[in-house]
């Protein structure tokens, strides 16, 4: 997997991007992963729904095709894009899905960090009260909320176009959060996004990009 760092590029320039290396690839075209962050945007997923969108502000908001709900991307958050082709890597979309977010829970762990799955609710989460605890999750104390006491620090949106992935993650570093609270997070109202830097660790963008990238490209591999 070739492996490509592109600094801070505006989001719908890397969209158009995807969409060409994707529809031009053929079967022996080599797997990329893009590792880049955006200005600051909002991303509203094939779902999305309007009112998820509380007050935008001077923020754009972006329709794309991946999966999904609304989402806010900034500087100070790792955007991972792997553009991967299923049918030769062998295995199927679930499978993708589970091997991005051990790729994220990996990268925490790197850090000190354990990170948590949510049924039904793609992406990473860290217990709030204690990030760094190895405590695995037992279930909700409220059932009716799953994040109680959770925030975050992750997000997954995907697209498969002719068995070839696009879109991919976020991964929050260290970034201004207040555009969460001008939307309703994936979806979730009143759900808390976090970042590396909000937890206590220390970090640089560069160093946790390229944490991410040592911990995909082995499990996207065939």
């Amino acid at each position: 997997m070739l492996v490509k760092h592109s600094g801070q590029v505006a989001y719908l320039d890397t969209y158009q991007a995807m969409q060409d290396f994707t529809a031009h690839r053929t079967p022996e075209t080599s797997d990329e992963l893009w590792l880049c962050e955006h200005p600051p945007v909002f991303t509203q997923g094939l779902a999305g729904l309007a009112g998820h969108v509380l007050n935008a502000g001077d923020i754009p908001v972006i329709a794309t095709n991946r999966g999904g709900q609304v989402t806010y991307h900034g500087p100070g958050q790792v955007m991972a894009y792997p553009l991967v082709n299923l049918q030769r890597a062998g295995y199927f979309v679930k499978e993708y899905v589970y091997r991005l977010e051990e790729a994220v829970i990996r990268t925490l762990s790197h850090f000190g960090v354990t990170g948590h799955r949510v049924p039904n609710a793609p992406g990473i989460y860290v217990r709030l009260a204690d990030p760094f605890a190895h405590t695995a999750l037992t279930g909700p104390a409220v059932p009716t909320d799953p994040f109680k006491g959770l925030g975050k620090i992750s997000a997954l949106g995907i697209k498969v176009s002719r068995q070839c992935t696009y879109h991919g993650l976020a991964l929050n570093v260290k970034m201004d959060l207040e555009p969460f609270q001008r939307i309703n997070p994936c979806g979730y109202a009143g759900l808390q996004t976090v970042d590396l830097f909000t937890i206590g660790v220390q970090t640089t963008w560069d160093e946790a990009a390229d944490v991410l990238a040592h911990k995909l490209t082995p499990l996207l591999s065939p």
